[in-house]
């Protein structure tokens, strides 16, 4: 049995895990692997398997070892869902009752290993009409696997499906906040660092992030935002040094009244930064990088961007500038407003909604170029992911675009799916894992 167990641990350290929203810090990026860059699923070209999840849900497929794992939530009577732009602020009339479920399936094969129940109910709040009850990724340490359903609460089960301990927060009422009966649903994810599950919960009212012991459940901190309105943006845990060369850890928001820096081992705010750069009502990229903080935050009219220094302290607002000692470069466009950002060799990559791409310098803000990715006029949802020098895309239309990183604009192939796609792919040991409307699908270049 020892024996066992060796090699299983072992199995997992030499496989490329991809644990929560955006895999490793939610940089989005693994490499070493060969990965397809040309695949056809209706065709079956160079599809690995393809397998139907049920229900609705756009949370991503996270990867530990062997084991991938999914959250889904299930509707007796689905309707009011569709993707594409329009301004509607009215919540789905899907008020029948929903099965929430998380599934584990063998990232080689697409076979399911266990299935879990978490609860069956009507939904305490509502949606919108392109949200869904099941939105939120999970998270995974390689022992434990939290999955976070809103207003039904959150679920922490041991990779082999017990439940360990459930734990109801309340209504999370997230959505318009100029009528508090718009409900739009919660997405934000939970992610776990140091045995520590963090939810970011931002809300119509009593606003606030939130940590848990991943074993116990028991409450270790909780931190309140005062003046926080809806967000659907994934905390992120920075792990840096200081002047003394000790570890530093800045746990980040993004938001749209403020960024925060808190302690992630207490919840104390550590800085935070607000100003007339935050005219976006609604924000839902995640904060990312790795010495450098880069952050899209915004909503038509104010798409800014923001390169913030760790491990700082206080207020480090802008004002009237788009910089100072903490912020190194800021932009008051071009930032896009709901996908996460890619970074790498000093290129920060943004796309908006739109579809637009564009192509800054990391260290000045520079941008290379802009260029729209499609001529089709897709909308896109799915934040990006990049393996081997090649941007990994899909767009809500059904399409998942691959293209050159670097510093010229280079689209190497259009790719369909068949159904639209929202969630953001994964990507584990030289196979795409892409979750669509109705299937989870594994890509990989057949030899």
């Amino acid at each position: 049995m020892k024996l066992g167990i060796v090699f299983l641990c072992a199995a997992a350290a030499f496989a490329q895990n991809w644990p929560s929203f955006r895999g490793e810090h939610a940089m989005g990026i693994v490499d070493g692997k060969p990965l397809a860059t040309s695949f056809d699923v209706p065709a079956g070209r160079n599809i690995l398997w393809n397998v139907e999840i049920p229900g609705l849900a756009f949370s991503s497929p996270i990867i530990w070892g062997d084991k991938l794992f999914v959250t889904t939530a299930v509707s007796e009577d689905p309707k009011d869902f569709r993707v594409g732009a329009y301004g509607d602020v009215e919540p789905s009339k899907d008020l029948a009752k929903h099965t929430w479920k998380v599934i584990c399936l063998d990232k080689k094969t697409g076979k399911v290993i266990w299935e879990q129940v978490a609860i069956s109910e009507v939904p305490k709040s509502k949606r919108h009409t392109k949200n869904t009850q099941a939105s939120p990724t999970a998270a995974t340490d390689g022992k434990y696997v939290a999955a976070w359903f809103g207003s039904e609460g959150l679920y922490v089960y041991d990779v082999n499906g017990k439940l360990m301990w459930k734990k109801d927060l309340g209504i999370m009422n997230s959505g318009w906040f100029f009528d508090i009966d718009y409900e739009w649903g919660v997405a934000s994810s939970p992610i776990i660092w140091n045995g520590l599950v963090i939810l970011q919960n931002d809300m119509q009212t009593d606003s606030h992030i939130v940590a848990f012991d991943v074993k116990t459940g028991q409450q270790k901190w909780r931190t309140s935002r005062e003046g926080e309105i809806p967000s659907w943006g994934t905390p992120n845990v920075f792990e840096t040094k200081d002047a003394n060369g000790k570890p530093h850890y800045e746990l980040v928001t993004n938001a749209a009244k403020a960024i925060r820096g808190y302690d992630p081992m207490t919840g104390k705010e550590l800085w935070y930064m607000t100003g007339k750069n935050f005219n976006s009502e609604t924000t839902a990229s995640t904060p990312m990088g790795t010495d450098v903080i880069y952050i899209v935050n915004g909503y038509p009219p104010v798409f800014p961007l923001f390169a913030i220094k760790t491990g700082q302290h206080g207020n480090i607002s802008l004002g009237e500038k788009d910089s100072n000692d903490s912020v190194i470069w800021s932009k008051k466009r071009g930032g896009g407003r709901g996908l996460t950002s890619l970074l790498q060799n000093d290129i920060l990559y943004t796309i908006s909604d739109s579809g637009v791409m564009a192509a800054y310098r990391a260290k000045t803000g520079e941008r290379i170029y802009q260029q729209r990715i499609s001529k089709k006029g897709n909308s896109f949802s799915a934040s990006p992911v990049m393996a081997n020098g090649n941007i990994y895309v899909g767009s809500e239309d059904g399409d998942v675009f691959v293209l050159k990183a670097g510093e010229k604009f280079e689209l190497i192939s259009e790719n369909p799916v068949g159904e639209w796609i929202m969630a953001s792919p994964a990507i584990s040991d030289g196979v795409l894992y892409i979750r669509s409307a109705k299937h989870l699908i594994a890509v990989a270049e057949k030899k």
